[in-house]
């Protein structure tokens, strides 16, 4: 029997079936939103077919665009199609809802797509599976025909996968959106591309009816839009399964999984971006790179062993270099953009969470050569000179920010196309100049309108002597200077550096989260808090059934940030307030004594302490009874009542007598 699964959604006109369509094309571009073995799906042709009074389809498609090999196959591969299904009456068998209607004229809208799906690098790769979607607007439905290729080179449908997507008015406000299959009991599931069908009749269908009626679109573009995404998941997995080892010897404070995986994802997007270009322009020659501010310089190795000739440079060394080796080139040095930071013969410059010289990259391509290209992923908002401030209260920040460093390639001469790429990170937008919108020969004016436009984003207070603002850009209103004057002296358009009082990150890293506060001044601030919270109106005690106190150990009171902050001296919090989150800093690292929730300050209670529920990795069980008793119980020391707990229960020594000599784990080098 035939299956049909429905879901009432309610709309009051301005959604439907409008929002019907975007959620079908959601489905249909970005299926791994919903299929999680999916990597994604890649759009190889669409077109549209007409059918006439009998509900025929004609052989003939057409389509817009720039590709019409795509849609002469496509026209083959839907007249091969079409002789598989029943003549007449739509072509459909029910509960399949028919194509057309009375009359003639209706058109239907064909998709071919190709669904990838996300292989893993132990498991054998799975072959992608073709599907032919088609589009009856008039009927509202989409019919999903999977494909079977052929000894012979061509096509079957795969009947007893088949299913369409409904969209049906029912009364007022009232509609449902339903998926129905008609070989039910035939269903073929590979876990993959083609899940159980009590998965497209629960999941899938709640998706698309919640979205049918969302009123919100994205402001950023679909992931990979600019790559074969069949492509990208290969070498996502070859990478991920090379360079895996990695997260067991990561030497850095920073979270190994989410940089690991982070640099291969994008060093990933790069390899295939860089092939796809070499395609394009006949190249053979692998493109080199340089990477400004490279960090912990992993993509920059990556690369590297990868067969592209390139280098890494940073104001800091950081300590995971050494394990590298000789192969990958990193350089510890400063950037200052200008005359001195250009690099004539290299291909891309690679701007990879950058910080500062994110809005400086698209410049030092465009001076570098007429050939360099470059990719940015911004993340910390900077401006020429320093920290980006906001200027279109309309907009995310975000996005308010990533239209900035678009409008600064734009200026640099480059069509700037922008990606979302897959990583473990919420800054996940690139941009990417790799074509110029002019020709060579206007290179010396692009120069000049760079060098305005730099000027003219410049604080007055860096300004050189003499030196005034040609034009106030609408977009850039708070920020510049007020003077209007004439063009910049010629003879610091021409100097060395392009931005005097640019002041790149310190070679040495602040440590500015009190970790590095002296230990007596942070145990005074700890005992002030405490002594605060304690001596503050006491807590009811609480009764037991037999009347009996079953709570007799003082937890205090507790207090806003700001009720703590009143109490402390003003040098106290001056001190303080030089470091990053200050107090609530301070007391969020002593973490033995104190909560912090919500903006309020608790002395913790450690007999309230839940164990997590979540299975915890074996590395961090290990770190957890090595670090067992290798530190004096506050509680037992100062609290009134000492600690809450007996000492076997207590994480924490108490007494001397009880401390273990903390173990000092060496992790293994790297082995390339």
């Amino acid at each position: 029997a035939a299956v049909r699964n429905v879901r009432t959604v309610r709309d009051a006109g301005t959604a439907l079936p409008r929002g019907f369509w975007a959620a079908v094309r959601v489905w249909l571009e970005k299926p791994q939103v919903v299929n999680r073995r999916l990597c994604g799906a890649a759009v190889e042709a669409e077109g549209t077919v007409a059918l006439g009074e009998s509900g025929e389809a004609s052989p003939a498609v057409w389509g817009g665009g720039e590709r019409p090999a795509a849609f002469a196959e496509l026209g083959r591969l839907w007249r091969e199609v079409r002789g598989q299904l029943p003549a007449g009456c739509g072509c459909l068998q029910p509960p399949l809802r028919a194509w057309g209607g009375p009359g003639s004229g209706f058109e239907l809208h064909v998709v071919l797509r190709t669904l990838v799906p996300r292989g893993r690098p132990a498991d054998p790769p799975s072959p992608p599976a073709k599907e032919l979607a088609v589009q009856d607007i008039s009927n509202r439905t989409v019919t999903f025909l999977p494909l079977e290729g052929t000894s012979e080179g061509k096509y079957q449908i795969k009947k007893c996968n088949i299913y369409q997507i409904q969209l049906t008015h029912v009364k007022d406000e009232e509609w449902s959106v339903s998926i129905a299959a008609p070989f039910p009991e035939d269903w073929f599931s590979d876990g993959i591309a083609y899940p159980k069908l009590a998965w497209l009749g629960n999941e899938l269908l709640s998706k698309l009816a919640k979205w049918s009626v969302e009123q919100k679109s994205s402001e950023f573009k679909s992931t990979l839009s600019l790559i074969p995404v069949a492509k990208y998941s290969q070498v996502y997995q070859d990478l991920k399964g090379k360079y895996k080892e990695m997260v067991k010897v990561w030497p850095e404070v920073t979270d190994p999984e989410k940089f690991v995986y982070e640099d291969v994802a994008i060093a990933a997007y790069l390899l295939v971006l860089w092939e796809e270009e070499r395609k394009e322009k006949g190249l053979t020659k692998k493109q080199s790179f340089v990477d400004l501010g490279c960090g912990n310089g992993l993509l920059v190795h990556i690369l590297n062993n990868e067969g592209h000739s390139g280098r890494g440079i940073d104001v800091r060394r950081r300590k995971i270099w050494d394990m590298y080796g000789p192969e990958t080139h990193l350089e510890e040095s400063p950037i200052l953009p200008g005359d001195d930071q250009l690099f004539p013969d290299t291909d891309w410059l690679i701007g990879n969470h950058s910080d500062e010289l994110t809005p400086w990259i698209p410049v030092i391509a465009a001076r570098s050569s007429y050939s360099c290209c470059y990719f940015v992923l911004p993340c910390c908002f900077f401006d020429f000179h320093g920290k980006y401030r906001r200027r279109q209260s309309q907009k995310t920040q975000y996005r308010e920010y990533l239209d900035f460093i678009a409008q600064v390639g734009s200026v640099c001469g480059f069509h700037v196309e922008e990606d979302c790429l897959r990583i473990p990170s919420t800054k996940r937008v690139s941009l990417i100049g790799k074509s110029r919108t002019h020709p060579p020969m206007e290179c010396a004016l692009i120069d000049k309108q760079i060098t305005q436009y730099i000027h003219n984003h410049q604080p007055c207070a860096v300004l050189p002597p003499g030196t005034t603002l040609a034009f106030q850009p609408e977009d850039h209103p708070d920020e510049l200077c007020k003077e209007a004057g004439p063009q910049l002296p010629k003879d610091e358009a021409a100097a060395a550096v392009w931005m005097p009082g640019f002041q790149p990150r310190p070679k040495v890293e602040q440590s500015r989260n009190c970790a590095a506060l002296p230990r007596h001044f942070v145990d005074e601030v700890v005992l002030s808090v405490a002594n605060l919270l304690l001596n503050a109106a006491p807590q009811e005690p609480a009764l037991n059934v037999h009347g009996g106190n079953t709570n007799p150990w003082n937890q205090g009171e507790s207090l806003s940030l700001k009720e703590v902050a009143e109490h402390l001296n003003k040098e106290t919090l001056k001190r303080l307030k030089s470091e990053y989150g200050g107090l609530q800093t301070l007391l969020k690292n002593n973490h033995q004594v104190f909560e912090v929730v919500n903006g309020r300050v608790h002395i913790r209670d450690w007999r309230k302490e839940k164990p997590s529920r979540r299975a915890e990795p074996e590395v961090k069980r290990r770190l957890a009874a090595e670090a067992f008793k290798t530190q004096l119980c506050w509680f037992f020391i100062h609290h009134p009542d000492g600690c809450s707990l007996p000492s076997e229960s207590c994480p924490y020594a108490h007494g001397t007598e009880e401390l273990r000599q903390a173990r000092v784990i060496k992790k293994k080098k790297y082995l390339q």
